[in-house]
């Protein structure tokens, strides 16, 4: 929540009484599949041609960044384009306590120059298939939850395997409609990315957390990578061309992104679960975790430094999940929800047509209660809260890494299926730094969680502590393990199952203790999400029949277009423009009196003579976007980069559950910006020239 105003948060009425109206004729809704454009509604609303050769181009040159965000190719010569705060994570693990890259900034100015990040995967969509039919049919009636669910999986391992083997590209099948379809997505798979440039983050993220999901904003969120393949840089058939004149008010432009998650077909039932049980652990798990590290942050710069990447996902997570359970707490949007949903019951059992469909709505409420049951272990034991530390995930993959590879590729969890398994070895074997203090103490607090929500006396809870206290427990475990050590883990991870039970590690012994119960909850839990998806299944068929084509499915972290206006809103009785310049910059810089989180790096207050300070530097627009579409390009009708998401304003962090384009914005750095900054602050001449080109000189 915004600290300098506690409940500017969209002021809820606001939001609430934006959401109840009927949209305008001209909302720009929508994370359209590409595979499934919204050819009519763009030529009807915006007399616009979407032409495959169009979409086709804005695909190949879409990016998505594993660690979570988007990016584009932005030259002929592999550079690609992203957020300083999705390439957070990469400056961090190739940081040191000399060289704080996340704070500092960097510039490579060769090719010798570009720092290799330690495990970062980039994904370029190559082709889509459905293979819903497949899917399903494999699937037989009458089978129980436990059963369908493994049909399930294994025909998915199949297909995903056969994709694999036949193309050499990875494959991925998808769940869409919550179940209603899905569809085989395959990527071309790039492992050696490099460093180019990224900013001081104190620009990147200026106004720090107050500014956070705030409009006007003034960041120069950026960081660019190059795409290296058999050594050399990569020459993609797709790149974007650099807009010469930008975009300006009124104009139509386009987002091409990954867009993580969204909640909008859930039921009623589903929400009220997210509102009274899924949001209020997640967000005093947040907010627990941020009180820790930044605690621990201000003992010592070295801890503040190791600790910046993950304190700032915690803090951002936090905010917008506060934003979403305002949503979710509002009777308005949540009647409004009813209401549709009581609507479209009343049109199924009218058609006379759709028992099943309408029979689904009391199965999701029993599959959801009993999901219910299970969370909180779930939770704890399978998504690791209780254990929270990368020695501890590290132990576990290599315990179920020995167990699963045996098994018949069908029947493993996803995670070790054949599909997967090189992303698997790419995070297991980095080589990226993993502090043993900052291990202990988060391991220390999350066994106290675990203690706290299940109760010390609970018999798993005795087990794992071993007759210590938290704190003694997670130093002895952090300390005596040497799963932190590449080669070891490689040693256990060739060895198979004899090996690690062999190991004696306390880590290993510990995800030994948890693993059956761990198991037992996500088994249990994937049988009723089994029932969930065939129940949504029956809803979306019968959806499609009475309301045609022309829907999209709730967001899934794969590649999505969307479209919007570049459009100010009113906000207070105010008009809030549509961009910021660098004049503003400096403005609000000397209105904070330069202290931090709007303190300028010295660069910055050094060139502002330099600098042209009418230039536009951030921009809006209503572009349908949500967390993952962080870093995607936003293009002209040309198709040309005019823009890079950064993130929503505040009135956005409904959009999990439903479009708004009364005051929500998705927010941007301007191109013209990134162009004057690199030039005129930064000084880096030839990576300006290549954004122009689109090439480097050789």
């Amino acid at each position: 929540m915004n600290p300098r105003l506690p409940f500017r948060f969209v002021s809820a009425m606001t939001l609430v009484t934006s959401l109840a109206a009927t949209l305008p004729a001209r909302a720009d809704e929508g994370m359209w599949l590409y595979e499934d454009p919204p050819r009519q509604i763009l030529r009807e609303r915006y007399n616009f041609d979407l032409t495959p050769g169009w979409l086709e181009h804005l695909m190949k040159s879409s990016v998505r960044f594993n660690s979570g965000g988007s990016g584009s190719f932005v030259s002929a010569d592999g550079l690609v384009l992203s957020n300083h705060h999705v390439g957070a994570d990469a400056l961090q693990k190739v940081g040191t306590a000399e060289h704080d890259y996340l704070r500092e900034g960097f510039y490579a100015r060769t090719e010798k120059e570009e720092i290799r990040c330690v495990d970062l995967e980039l994904n370029v969509l190559q082709s889509v298939e459905d293979v819903t039919s497949r899917v399903n049919a494999a699937v037989a009636p009458g089978l129980g939850a436990e059963e369908a669910a493994l049909a399930r999986r294994k025909i998915i391992a199949e297909i995903e395997k056969e994709s694999r083997e036949r193309t050499g590209l990875r494959s991925n099948v998808t769940t869409l409609y919550q179940g209603g379809r899905y569809h085989l997505y395959r990527f071309k798979r790039y492992t050696d990315v490099r460093l180019v440039f990224a900013p001081e983050q104190q620009i990147a993220f200026f106004g720090g957390d107050p500014d956070n999901f705030e409009f006007p904003r003034y960041d120069l969120d950026v960081c660019l990578f190059r795409v290296y393949e058999d050594g050399k840089p990569v020459h993609p058939e797709h790149h974007l061309t650099w807009s010469k004149d930008g975009t300006h008010d009124g104009d139509l432009t386009f987002v091409s992104g990954h867009p993580g998650r969204t909640s909008r077909l859930l039921t009623v039932a589903e929400l009220e679960y997210l509102r009274d049980v899924s949001f209020p652990y997640t967000l005093n798990r947040l907010k627990r975790l941020e009180s820790l590290l930044r605690s621990w942050s201000e003992r010592s710069g070295e801890n503040a430094r190791r600790a910046k990447d993950e304190l700032f996902g915690v803090q951002n997570s936090r905010k917008a999940r506060d934003g979403g359970m305002a949503g979710l707490a509002d009777p308005v949007l949540m009647g409004r929800k009813a209401a549709a949903e009581k609507q479209f019951k009343e049109r199924l059992a009218a058609a006379g047509k759709y028992p099943e469909a309408l029979a689904a709505y009391e199965q999701l409420v029993a599959a959801q209660k009993a999901i219910g049951a299970q969370a909180l272990r779930l939770r704890l034991l399978e998504s690791g809260h209780g254990f929270n530390s990368e020695s501890f995930g590290i132990a576990r993959t290599l315990l179920r890494a020995g167990d699963e590879r045996p098994k018949p590729n069908g029947e493993r969890l996803p995670e070790f299926s054949d599909a997967n398994r090189e992303s698997l070895e790419l995070d297991l074997f980095s080589d990226r730094p993993v502090h043993e203090d900052l291990e202990m103490l988060q391991m220390a607090d999350a066994l106290t969680f675990l203690g706290e929500q299940l109760g010390f006396t609970d018999p798993l809870v005795q087990k794992v502590l071993a007759g210590q206290s938290p704190r003694a427990r997670a130093a002895a475990l952090i300390q005596g393990t040497k799963v932190r050590e590449v080669a070891y883990r490689r040693k256990l991870y060739d060895g198979g199952a004899a090996a690690v039970a062999a190991s004696g590690d306390p880590m290993v012994e510990l995800a030994k203790i948890v693993d059956a119960e761990a198991r037992a909850a996500r088994k249990a839990v994937e049988a009723q999400e089994e029932l969930k998806h065939q129940a949504q299944a029956a809803i979306a068929r019968a959806r499609f029949e009475l309301e045609g084509a022309g829907q999209y499915p709730d967001a899934t972290f794969t590649l999505r277009l969307a479209f919007g206006r570049v459009m100010g809103y009113e906000e207070n009785g105010r008009t809030v423009p549509p961009f910021t310049t660098f004049a503003g910059l400096y403005e609000r810089n000397a209105q904070m009196k330069n202290l931090p989180p709007f303190d300028l790096p010295p660069r910055w207050l050094k060139k502002k003579s330099a600098l042209n300070l009418r230039t536009p530097y951030n921009f809006i627009n209503t572009a349908d976007i949500i967390g993952g579409n962080s870093g995607s390009p936003v293009v002209n009708r040309a198709g040309e980069f005019v823009g890079i998401i950064f993130d929503g304003n505040i009135q956005s962090l409904v959009l999990d559950f439903a479009y708004d384009d009364v005051q929500a914005r998705a927010l941007s750095v301007d191109s013209r910006g990134i162009l004057e900054a690199l030039d005129k602050v930064y000084g880096v001449g030839e990576l300006v020239r290549e954004l122009k080109t689109g090439h480097r000189r050789k």
